[in-house]
């Protein structure tokens, strides 16, 4: 045989060798060519495959012992796998300087770490084409820590601040949060916990070469300590800024780092230009890091913007629109702050008037410009008048709310929606975990939560349905809104109804899920997914259909723990003798107006118990019938058939502070813009019609920490001159 086909068989045989490991050379650094000449002994090797106290919980990366199929013994397959996108290393490639070697022998548990040999508790195999390794023996051999994570399910291995997660019988896992596609899934054999060797290789930077000879996997590993480090800010001016930097080190063995090297760092960079800043560390050992850099980019000294407006006149009557527009200007892109004074629609009393704007940069620096307008004492509108015309609508303005329960109440029909409402807001202080409400229903149903954590640490919430039934239930989770976690009452109510509102205004697709008997599940996990700190508030509305019965579980509980396994042992929480729990038929009201509206003063009233009376239901954790003060969680769908041309909407809180969204021909307008509505003299713009009779459509909902009743008003728009 020629020397050309000796060369060509050689090759051969080294590529169906290299086929047994997934291709990852393009995340790993190169590799040496050169595979370890002296071959480990066993005569030197330790018995002991790991310490006792290296060894995971119970159970870990568990699923059924003794489901997965064998592990493949048969010699390296010949076809070549399918390539995969490697994850791109989270740290520098670790160069190969001989300190540390760690051979893996290929279908064997036997492990030479500079020859010394380690046996790990299952062998490194071939499963369909791709080479799979215990992940604790090669985290104990690599020096990584490893746990397992109960909360969610995942076997996770660190590297200083490099974390990966794993998941049973996926391919997919995670890189420091980002998800990368593995050759094969991990798996479990004889309650060994397998992954694929490149997902760790790759991840973390590791090369290795492959010794077809010996039949082998030998992997480098650097004893050198890396070095890495923060900029802050993210802009940097030239002689203004200071700039912090945030350093970090780690070592692959645990040696402390004792030394560091900084070159071309400055805390203030006095030129524009760009900058090379490098850091290096130092271990006990002597050894230093590869040098980390960064290129800092400083900009010219930032300069304070120019306020600058303008108004459309220098003379105004009183009641005259004053248009503002403003001019100002910056040397960057990034919005200015803007802060008016002395500003104003219109003026209602002769002189002269000075406004004021300043205007900021993202840096802080600012500027003011100021300009005098002359009111005469010629009136074009009162004040009442012109609020009515000409205040944007969701903007609040004063009025005499005095005259108010003298007007003409709407007449109206009223039907309702077979909704039940479950209504969980007692105890809104919860100072225990625990559960704070229980219910069975079918059908159409809506949630209504507001609660505050005040167990002093931090929280999780959950509606839990409970299949208690023989037949699969059927669960469709439609129009939902949640407001907080805020420490603010009235701002998670807000949030919470204006989010039901967008998702009713959009036509948010529902989604589905089966349920079958006797299992358990977290659901509107909107609200389950977050964490809600001591003193904060979280508010949800949301509505849901099963076709049979299903039992749901309001859950307080600690932020650390399953709610599932926590559920059967946590006690009922004692309403607190204020607020208002139960279960409300009939909770949406679908309102009806004929009359024609508009062409004198009139109201439409909310949760004044007479006139829109409170839902009557119960308790189902004590038996005793309730009433459903204020009808919150309720939803008001309203039908105003003839609104009459010039026309102006409002709402008028009776009872105290508001604040809230209303959803008015589609749009949402909040009621106010900013802050708060006051109780009984102010009212918020909702609605105008225009030269023509109208029909308007409304749909409102009480948002929860506010103050009841409330009023719609109708009344006619003052002539325009």
């Amino acid at each position: 045989m020629d020397l050309k086909k000796l060369t060509l068989i050689a090759v051969f045989a080294v590529t169906q060798t290299a086929a047994a490991l997934p291709v990852f050379a393009e995340a790993a650094a190169t590799p040496t060519t050169n595979a370890v000449t002296a071959t480990p002994t066993a005569s030197s090797s330790p018995e002991a495959s790991a310490s006792p106290d290296s060894t995971p919980p119970p159970g870990i990366g568990v699923d059924t012992p003794g489901s997965s199929p064998l592990p493949s013994e048969s010699p390296l397959p010949t076809a070549t796998p399918e390539p995969t996108t490697a994850p791109t290393p989270v740290t520098p490639s670790i160069v190969n300087t001989g300190a540390i070697q760690l051979v893996l022998m290929m279908n064997s548990n036997k492990m030479y770490a500079n020859g010394t040999l380690y046996l790990a508790n299952q062998p490194m195999t071939v499963k369909n084409g791709v080479s799979n390794i215990s992940i604790r023996a090669i985290a104990e051999r690599v020096g990584l820590k490893y746990l397992y994570d109960y909360k969610t399910k995942e076997t996770v291995i660190m590297n200083g601040s490099n974390i990966l997660r794993f998941k049973l019988n996926s391919k997919i896992y995670t890189v420091n949060g980002k998800k990368v596609t593995m050759r094969g899934p991990a798996y479990t054999y004889k309650n060994t916990f397998m992954v694929p060797l490149t997902s760790i290789t790759a991840a973390l930077g590791i090369p290795y070469v492959l010794d077809n000879v010996q039949k082998r996997v030998i992997l480098s590993l650097s004893t050198k300590p890396t070095a890495s480090f923060s900029v802050q800010p993210t802009e940097i001016f030239a002689g203004q800024t200071t700039v912090s930097y945030t350093a970090n080190s780690t070592s692959p063995s645990g040696t402390a780092i004792v030394d560091e090297r900084w070159e071309g760092r400055q805390e203030v960079f006095q030129e524009p230009g760009s900058y090379v800043v490098s850091y290096s560390v130092m271990d006990a050992n002597g050894q230093w890091s590869a040098p980390y850099s960064q290129t800092i980019t400083v900009l010219k000294p930032n300069e304070a913007p120019v306020a600058n407006f303008i108004t459309d006149k220098d003379v105004y009557k009183i009641g005259e629109m004053v248009t503002f527009t403003d001019l100002s200007t910056d040397d960057s892109t990034t919005p200015l702050t803007t802060e008016w004074n002395g500003n104003a629609l219109a003026y209602f009393y002769p002189g002269q008037v000075t406004i004021y704007l300043t205007v900021t940069d993202k840096q802080g620096l600012n500027s003011t410009a100021q300009k005098t307008i002359t009111i005469t004492d010629e009136v074009l509108y009162n004040q009442d008048d012109f609020n009515k015309l000409f205040m944007p609508v969701g903007a609040a303005y004063s009025m005499d709310g005095s005259k108010v329960p003298t007007w003409n109440k709407v007449q109206y029909t009223s039907t309702s929606e077979a909704v039940t409402l479950i209504r969980s807001n007692s105890p809104e202080a919860v100072f225990s975990e625990g559960i704070l409400y229980r219910e069975t229903a079918f059908g159409d149903t809506r949630f209504m939560l507001h609660h505050r954590n005040m167990t002093g640490k931090n929280v999780k919430m959950y509606v839990i349905a409970t299949n208690t039934g023989i037949w699969p239930a059927a669960l469709t989770f439609k129009n939902s809104g949640i407001g907080g976690p805020l420490e603010i009452p009235t701002a998670t109510g807000k949030k919470s109804v204006e989010n039901y509102l967008e998702a009713l205004r959009i036509g948010k697709p529902f989604s589905n899920m089966i349920l079958q008997p006797g299992q358990s599940m977290p659901i509107l996990t909107e609200i389950s997914n977050l964490t809600i700190k001591p003193e904060q508030v979280v508010s949800l509305l949301s509505d849901v259909f099963s076709d049979y019965a299903v039992q749901y579980d309001i859950v307080m509980l600690d932020a650390t723990k399953d709610p599932l396994q926590s559920l059967p042992y946590l006690n009922f929480l004692d309403r607190d003798g204020v607020h208002n729990r139960g279960t409300y038929p009939n909770a949406t009201r679908l309102i009806d107006v004929q009359q024609v509206l508009g062409t004198e003063p009139s109201r439409l009233l909310f949760g004044d118990k007479t006139d829109d009376p409170n839902l009557t239901g119960v308790d189902a954790l004590t038996g005793v019938q309730e009433s459903n003060a204020g009808n919150f969680g309720v939803v008001y769908k309203i039908r105003l058939n003839h609104v009459a041309a010039n026309t102006l909407i409002t709402f008028n809180p009776r009872g105290g502070k508001y604040q809230g969204p209303i959803m008015v021909n589609g749009q949402i307008v909040q009621a106010p813009n900013t802050g708060t509505i006051q109780a009984p003299n102010q009212s918020s713009v909702v609605y105008r019609t225009g030269a023509y009779e109208e029909s308007v459509d409304i749909v409102f909902s009480t948002a929860s920490g506010n103050n009841l009743p409330v009023n719609l008003l109708f009344m006619p728009l003052p002539a325009r001159k």
